[in-house]
């Protein structure tokens, strides 16, 4: 784009189609923290053991590293908007059948079904808000992905206390006789509804038309997007698209291979998306509130400091929306990388005083404070770097010609990362926490090193300009 269209406001159109988008990434919060609250009652309702607890709260990562594989191919087949709404559909489903499981064993098919749409909204959103965001606002809408992630996982920690405390406890009946926790999946039904029905209204990417041929179509979202009313700077800039996508052809696996291997940026984007994971951060949103009800909090106490830290982390994302396009990427990965090895050290030093193992910790004073504050600073330097950046740049960084199978590589990458960390944290605790937290410790030093070795900078640089 040239000077003069970088000087428009930003249509009040974009924010709101970028906003809708993003409802997908709420969903994806929703629908990965919701099992929180659960865990406990899940467990002992069905008897479940370290092992099987694991799979149960980790089976809808698999679902999702599955959902965003195959998210690029749909996006690429049948629209960005097309795939939104197919996301909305398995996750209402999902959140019905999940709620009204009969044995563990009908619980995980529908967890993995929930998963899949959770993988395709995760790969799906960024994409269509980078493809239709002008350049100098890309970072921050780019940004609203993982405002809407924490959102989501905020309502459902909520929502996990407020029925919990209702019902008495998370295991108790409730509404038609149905158990708490049953609930805390059924309502994730109605964003699922809400997002579908909102999808319905927002324009299709330019850059998906412009593959399919209909510039006619692309040139009036970009009017729409880009506030363009100049006949010759929108002819320029679908002379952009077409020139990036000329030799377009249906994406594929092969289109990420250079003379050497994978190109160089497909690998950056894998390992940013395993390292957003195996810092740990998923252990604070899935298993919070078992892990603060096991070193001596009450369940309703418990409730409420995961329902804080999830505050913390929006308000951290909005922070970093913020700062995105006036820092730059690299400099708030940094910063998230040096900060989260500190606290996550202080949560492994803290857990090394505990007496107990498993789901029988005691830690003695002053080091449960300590860990407690420890964990949301943690929590602080990841919402402010790692959780939004990571989607800005994966949304962002891969060429026009392979961005929507290069962002669903990385994501089902990011996907079975979390998986690994999900599943293997009940039985890392059950061995030692201190273990468990220095390990992640660990990851977050590594990610400096490889934010400072090979992480890209991309504030400002027009989606066209991107190179492999």
């Amino acid at each position: 784009m040239n000077a003069a269209a970088a000087t428009h406001a930003t249509p009040a159109r974009v924010i709101l189609i970028s906003a809708v988008a993003a409802l997908g990434g709420f969903l994806f919060g929703y629908d990965t923290a919701v099992i929180n609250g659960a865990v406990d009652a899940v467990r002992g309702n069905f008897a479940l053991d370290a092992a099987q607890i694991g799979i149960a709260v980790s089976c809808a990562l698999l679902g999702s590293a599955i959902g965003a594989w195959y998210a690029g191919w749909l996006a690429d087949r049948f629209g960005r908007v097309r795939t939104m709404q197919v996301a909305a559909v398995l996750l209402a489903v999902s959140a019905l059948g999940a709620g009204l499981a009969h044995s563990v064993w009908a619980l995980i098919p529908w967890r993995l079904i929930a998963g899949i749409g959770v993988g395709v909204a995760s790969v799906i959103a960024p994409a269509y808000i980078a493809e239709v965001s002008p350049a100098h606002v890309r970072g921050r809408l780019g940004s609203l992905q993982q405002l809407a992630i924490v959102l989501g996982i905020f309502v459902a920690l909520a929502a996990d206390a407020v029925l919990a405390g209702a019902a008495g406890s998370a295991a108790a009946p409730f509404w038609l006789g149905l158990a708490a926790w049953r609930w805390m999946f059924i309502v994730a039904a109605i964003p699922a509804v809400i997002y579908g029905t909102l999808v319905l209204a927002v324009p299709e990417s330019p850059r998906y038309l412009v593959a399919r041929g209909e510039s006619g179509l692309a040139g009036d979202v970009l009017r729409q997007v880009l506030g363009v009313s100049d006949n010759d700077e929108l002819h320029i800039k679908l002379r952009d698209i077409e020139a990036s996508l000329r030799a377009e052809h249906r994406p594929r696996l092969r289109d990420l291979r250079g003379p050497r291997g994978l190109l160089p940026v497909v690998w950056i984007g894998i390992a940013l998306s395993v390292f957003q994971q195996f810092v740990g951060i998923n252990v604070i949103f899935y298993y919070s509130s078992t892990l603060w009800h096991s070193v001596g909090f009450s369940e309703a106490d418990s409730f409420k400091i995961t329902v804080a830290t999830s505050i913390t982390n929006v308000l951290v994302t909005l922070v970093a929306i913020s700062l995105v396009d006036r820092i730059g990427r690299k400099p708030l990965l940094g910063i998230g990388s040096a900060g989260m090895t500190l606290t996550l050290g202080v949560m492994a030093w803290c857990f090394a005083h505990a007496s107990g193992s498993g789901t029988a910790v005691s830690l003695p004073s002053p080091y449960g404070t300590i860990a407690l504050v420890a964990a949301n600073v943690y929590v602080v330097f990841f919402g402010v770097s790692w959780g939004p950046v990571v989607w800005v740049l994966l949304g962002e960084m891969f060429p026009n010609r392979i961005r929507a199978i290069g962002l669903a590589v990385a994501a089902a990458a990011q996907w079975l990362a979390n998986f690994l960390i999900t599943a293997t944290f009940p039985y890392l605790a059950e061995i030692s926490l201190t273990f468990a937290y220095g390990l992640y410790a660990l990851f977050a030093a590594l990610s400096l090193i490889f934010v400072i070795s090979a992480a890209r900078e991309t504030k400002g640089v027009e989606l066209e300009a991107m190179t492999n």
